[in-house]
């Protein structure tokens, strides 16, 4: 017996056990090595004009033997001579795949899937001994490698009819922790050749055993009962031309639809598809789609993101996360390409200098896409924004708005003037002249922000307002500060700057006269406002809450209803603003002079309903109730 070249056992065993983080893969990587020997083969017939070899004739097949726990994969490729095996099997982590690769890296059309070597050894994941029967193209001799693990190998003389190789695996029995049977069933490993090597350029065929019912005798009895028989049929397992790699101006619109809703199981056609084929410093296809709805744990913590990630049509990453950043996560597909740089194992990928590149790719494709999504097809880019765009603001939340510039023009808002989405382009295009900030209102609905006293004096001046109605629609506004030079401003920020200098003159003066009014008030509010003013921005309402500094009650609602740990809750500095042009300022004023426990409770309720008005939970419901009742009695 032989010896391993590398530090054999540790090694083997380093491999077998840590490598690879699900033992199922040995399928894939098989196939893969046996996909490369015809492609060896192939290629060479070409270049010396072999007429004697066929493309259709060249094709890897799979046979179960369950009773005797084998699995044999044969294939009909460029098979390997004996210094071969001792090259490429003795020695771990010695590619004959790379080999074989570089001396062709000139040349185009050459698709080498393995590059590393240890693939092969991944059947001992599974296998407690492994043969390997080889035959090289031209030659009269075949040998077998045989191994039972890190202890060694032999290679000895064999018969073997035609070229190729032939891998025969005797299974591992069961233990407690791994079931090794499911390897010998037909429709498992039917399952991982569609999973892992689907797109694997020539026919993987595999005798399936089935069962079909006897046709009924002409003469049966009337309590005939079916008879059924089995049969063996050969099936080739996968579909072998990639979607992606055909032309897409061939591609029909059900085609990419089919292949959607069955690779990801959505019931659904997407709403967009992005086909791209690039070549150059990086050479990848790419199959993407947008969803036409959220998948039911998008937003939970429980969703990966990532893309399908292959190597020459060979599964090697069911979620590439690296692929796609957080607030473009809603996009599911794929990549293929040749130009990564794999590691060991093909599970696992170094965040190489290529996949960052294919990255920022497909972020630009993907934003252009959007933004034609939104110009040309408003009424499906509407129906994506209602699904996902709560990401886009996620994303320009994020990282201190460094994503502002990327995403911004993709956003929508609910418009008081359109009653429409609109977006910020729209918003600033339709500006008044005069009007100096975009604003906005944030609230739980439309419908109740329609309705905020806050809202009726820009409607009065005819500006338009943003209707904010999802939690991080504020804190977006505020990382980004301004769109297009235009300051964004909040309806319940204490100056909305729409008076004119004499107005302010004149609502100073007002202040000046009613200043002891107003602090009594503040004072009778214990500490729950930061001051009481007169409103500016009301016109029919007697008083509404406005906030003084960066955080709004909008914004205090969001921050006090996420779990802190049993931390003092936020609270936004508050602002009573009373109406002096409504019939309740002169009774206050009259209060201030005759009354001032009855302006106590009034000052008490004007806030209470400022609270109410803003959707703010009031502490005592009671109380309020009780005053509502004195005043209603003249107590």
């Amino acid at each position: 017996m032989k010896q391993f070249q590398a530090e054999s056992k540790r090694l083997l065993d380093l491999m077998i056990n840590s490598i690879y983080t699900h033992k199922e893969i040995f399928m894939r990587e098989l196939i893969s090595n046996a996909s490369d020997a015809i492609d060896k083969l192939y290629y060479r017939s070409l270049q010396e004009n072999d007429t004697g070899l066929s493309r259709d004739d060249f094709a890897i097949q799979i046979t179960l033997d369950k009773e005797a726990r084998k699995i044999i994969i044969e294939d009909n490729g460029c098979g390997m001579t004996k210094d071969e095996l001792e090259k490429n099997l003795g020695t771990i982590a010695k590619s004959g795949s790379l080999n074989f690769k570089q001396e062709n890296e000139q040349k185009k059309d050459i698709d080498i899937i393995g590059q590393f070597g240890v693939g092969f050894y991944a059947a001992f994941m599974v296998a407690k001994h492994v043969s390997v029967e080889s035959k090289a193209y031209g030659s009269d001799e075949a040998w077998c490698w045989q191994s039972s693990g890190a202890e060694g190998y032999t290679v000895e003389a064999c018969e073997k009819g035609s070229h190729g190789t032939k891998i025969t695996l005797d299974i591992k029995d069961n233990t407690d922790d791994d079931n090794y049977d499911s390897y010998l069933d037909q429709y498992a490993i039917q399952r991982l050749v569609k999973k892992y090597s689907d797109y694997i350029r020539y026919p993987i065929r595999m005798e399936m055993q089935k069962s079909r019912q006897k046709p009924k005798p002409e003469n049966a009895p009337d309590d005939y009962k079916p008879e059924y028989e089995e049969y063996t049929e050969t099936e080739t397992l996968n579909s072998m031309v990639p979607l992606w790699r055909k032309n897409k101006n061939e591609i029909k619109e059900d085609e990419y639809n089919d292949f959607y809703k069955s690779k990801f199981g959505d019931y659904e056609n997407p709403l967009k598809v992005i086909h791209s084929s690039t070549e150059g410093v990086s050479t990848y296809n790419a199959l993407l789609f947008i969803p036409a709805h959220a998948s039911y744990d998008y937003y939970t913590k429980d969703f990966e993101k990532g893309l399908q990630l292959y190597s020459n049509g060979v599964l090697i990453m069911e979620k590439c996360a690296d692929l796609l950043p957080d607030y473009f996560s809603f996009v599911r597909g794929l990549v293929d390409s040749q130009d990564l740089s794999l590691n060991i194992s093909r599970e696992m990928l170094q965040h190489d200098r290529q996949l960052h590149i294919i990255a920022g790719r497909l972020e630009k494709k993907i934003k252009a896409e959007l933004e034609s999504m939104l110009k040309n097809d408003r009424e499906n880019y509407e129906k994506f924004f209602n699904a996902f765009g709560l990401q886009l603001k996620y994303g320009i939340y994020s990282e201190f708005g460094q994503h502002k510039d990327l995403l911004q023009d993709l956003l929508l808002f609910h418009s008081s003037k359109e009653k429409k989405l609109v977006t910020l382009k729209e918003y600033t295009d339709g500006m008044k002249e005069d009007q100096k900030f975009i604003y906005y209102a944030a609230g739980e609905s439309v419908s109740k922000i329609d309705m905020l006293p806050q809202t009726e004096a820009l409607k009065d001046k005819g500006y338009e307002i943003l209707y904010l109605t999802d939690n991080v629609d504020e804190f977006a506004l505020r990382v980004m500060r301004e769109y297009d030079s235009k300051e964004f401003k909040s309806v319940s920020d204490d100056d909305l700057g729409l008076e004119t200098e004499e107005e302010k003159e004149a609502a100073k003066k007002k202040v000046e006269e009613n200043k002891d009014l107003l602090n009594f008030m503040k004072d009778a509010l214990n500490g729950q406002v930061k001051q009481v003013i007169l409103s500016t921005k009301l016109k029919s309402h007697p008083v509404c809450l406005s906030t003084d500094g960066a955080l709004s009650i909008e914004m205090e609602k969001v921050l006090n209803a996420m779990p802190n740990g049993g931390e003092e809750q936020v609270k936004a500095q508050r602002v009573l603003e009373i109406n002096a042009n409504h019939p309740i300022f002169e009774k206050l004023t009259a209060l201030y002079k005759l009354d001032q426990d009855k302006l106590k409770q009034y000052a008490n309720l004007l806030y209470t309903q400022a609270l109410l008005i803003e959707g703010v939970s009031i502490d005592d419901p009671v109380a309020f109730s009780n005053q509502m009742c004195d005043l209603m009695t003249d107590k």
